[in-house]
């Protein structure tokens, strides 16, 4: 799968971004082969420069349905919704994303490695 990153440095005003943000929704959702958002609100930085905020995430199914919705009408209007949103200081990525579950990982695992 695929995600298309947002990152909000504490430099955007939350609270006027957080009254805009349904509309931004609104058209992002309507990105073709969209399969699942998410969102991320920052508690504390452990380390770094940059402090961040917020993260979301957009999920696609590969980076060929990432790169046609970042391009369709739908994902063009967000790109500028977004930019107007936080006066251009958003920080966008996409990322190749992967998970799996501690169980999955330790069943590669065997007691001899540990030592």
């Amino acid at each position: 799968m695929y995600q298309l990153v947002l990152l909000l440095p504490t430099s955007v005003n939350l609270e006027e971004f957080d009254e805009t943000w349904p509309s931004f929704l609104k058209v992002a959702e309507q990105m073709p082969g969209l399969i699942k958002e998410s969102v991320s609100r920052v508690d504390q930085l452990i380390y770094g420069s940059e402090f961040i905020s917020r993260i979301y995430t957009f999920t696609f199914p590969d980076q060929e349905a990432l790169e046609k919705a970042l391009v369709s009408t739908p994902g063009e209007r967000a790109g500028r919704l977004i930019h107007d949103l936080t006066d251009g200081k958003v920080i966008l990525l996409t990322a190749r994303y992967q998970e799996d579950f501690l169980n999955h990982i330790q069943s590669f695992t065997s007691p001899e490695n540990d030592l």
